[in-house]
């Protein structure tokens, strides 16, 4: 692929997210010398790659003045038109903006603050014990990404919706279908990733509308009866809607926290230094979960649509243009972070870190996401004695949502 800045490929390429390091000397050569990159490469539309903390940010916070609208995931020009041609339109929170955001985002908006989520401390606790007992079954040698951090991210979610256990793996294939399509390790006998996600969506699809049928005959105490029997300004979610605010919940709600977990964790094995700092100091493990998310950064980017002409650093972005929010390099940006590349459980200020958005399109899902990592982590540290990696860890190849995919490793118990 070309493109009139090579540097840009790193935000199109799935695979140039497999390289981490490569990725971000690239990335840090763009925040110091075009951090408005202009890319134009074949079977993309052109865009501008915003990449310091600062202009990330402002884009993020000014919702009124940048729209997320139905195109906001970088994707190929055939691509968009496959779906198009499929007869898919996202609509999640995510491809929403103004009063039709606000009204959808209200739907399951309470089940997501501070205040509920604590209220599902003992259920994420007992599953969070589940696994660890899980890893010590295995001798403390597995993948810990697909033994540990994925089924257990997925076991949270999915008891929020009110899934059955015996679903999981269905739903755990789907998800994958949807985040991991670039990856030609999930493509399996599909022709192509366009093909995978629209097979999965129709899988998805299928799932949910036994769900909410059985939602709207018998409603329960879970989040599939709250969409499923949805209004929005009076009149019931369209069935549209409700599938992808099935899809964003389950995909978003597990992915991108399982990346996250598994993540962190590689950061904190690769030094071990930083793993005896926090056993050591137990009040650190909450601030860790917070450097963990910065590090990872699972989310990669969305696209923002300016609503009139605007400058950002110095460069003078038109009405409509693209502009692709670039997360991971945000958090890695090095005047708002010292020795931003190194990964550091103490960092005073990793709260500062933009994973989660910004402004109304903050995650939804923020607080299930910090409270999972909170939970397994002290869990983790407290049953193991030693802890290292156990081979080489793999990165997924996606440009939207990824990390680690495979993490080896090895363990002996107290």
């Amino acid at each position: 692929m070309e493109a009139s800045d090579p540097r840009g490929l790193i935000f199109i390429q799935p695979s140039a997210y497999a390289d981490q390091e490569h990725w971000h000397a690239v990335a840090a050569e763009l925040r110091r010398d075009a951090p408005v990159l202009k890319v134009e490469a074949a079977d993309f539309a052109p865009f501008w790659a915003v990449t310091r903390h600062e202009d990330v940010f402002f884009v993020s916070r000014n919702n009124d003045r940048f729209l997320n609208t139905r195109k906001s995931m970088l994707i190929p020009e055939f691509a968009e038109q496959l779906l198009a041609d499929a007869g898919v339109e996202a609509a999640t929170l995510v491809h929403m903006d103004g009063e039709e955001h606000r009204g959808h985002r209200d739907v399951t908006n309470a089940y997501f603050r501070p205040s509920a989520v604590s209220r599902r401390q003992m259920s994420i606790d007992r599953i969070a014990d589940e696994y660890v007992d899980r890893f010590r079954d295995l001798g403390g040698s597995c993948d810990f990404a697909q033994d540990i951090a994925v089924p257990f991210t997925l076991r949270v979610i999915m008891s929020i919706f009110g899934v059955a256990q015996e679903d999981e793996p269905t739903m755990l294939k789907l998800t994958q279908g949807i985040f991991g399509a670039g990856d030609p390790e999930y493509v399996d006998e599909f022709s192509s990733p366009t093909e995978l996600f629209v097979e999965s969506l129709r899988d998805i699809d299928a799932f949910f509308d036994e769900i909410t049928a059985d939602r709207r005959r018998t409603p329960a105490d879970d989040l599939a009866t709250v969409i499923a029997n949805a209004e929005v300004s009076g009149c019931p979610m369209s069935h549209n809607a409700s599938l992808w605010y099935y899809i964003i919940v389950a995909t978003a709600g597990h992915d991108t926290t399982s990346f996250a977990l598994a993540g962190g964790l590689e950061a904190l094995l690769r030094d071990q230094d930083q793993l005896a700092m926090l056993r050591a100091a137990p009040g650190l493990r909450n601030n860790a979960v917070e450097e963990m998310i910065r590090w990872t950064s699972p989310v990669r980017a969305f696209l923002r649509y300016p609503t009139q002409d605007v400058t950002i650093g110095d460069v003078e972005v038109s009405a409509g243009d693209r502009l692709l929010l670039s997360y991971p390099s945000a958090n890695r940006d090095e005047t708002v972070f010292d020795d931003a590349m190194r990964f550091s459980v103490s960092r005073p200020n990793a709260n500062r870190m933009i994973a989660f958005g910004g402004g109304e399109h903050f995650c939804l899902g923020s607080s299930f996401a910090r409270r999972e990592l909170r939970t397994m982590l002290p869990k983790l540290l407290d049953a193991v004695d030693t802890f290292e990696l156990d081979g080489d860890p793999q990165w997924s190849l996606a440009n939207f949502v990824g990390g680690v995919k495979h993490l080896p490793v090895r363990a002996t118990f107290r």
